[in-house]
């Protein structure tokens, strides 16, 4: 498997967990979840996912001579 698609899987899989992190914090939220602490874990994990994905994303990317 060459490089590009094993980042582009691993972006797949991240983007995955990402969205169900989504989908948990707002039930959380909508079910009147009041641990404050578990809420901010998951929304900090949920961001640390988005960012590593853009650092994967940019990998991606072919490097433009200037």
């Amino acid at each position: 498997m060459s490089d590009h698609t094993e980042i582009q899987n691993r972006i797949t899989i991240l983007a995955v967990e990402h969205r169900d992190l989504d989908i948990v914090i707002e039930a959380l939220i909508l079910a009147g979840h009041t641990d404050e602490l578990q809420l901010q874990r998951l929304k900090k994990r949920k961001l640390q996912l988005k960012d590593h994905i853009k650092l994967l994303q940019m990998q991606l990317i072919p490097d433009v001579p200037a």
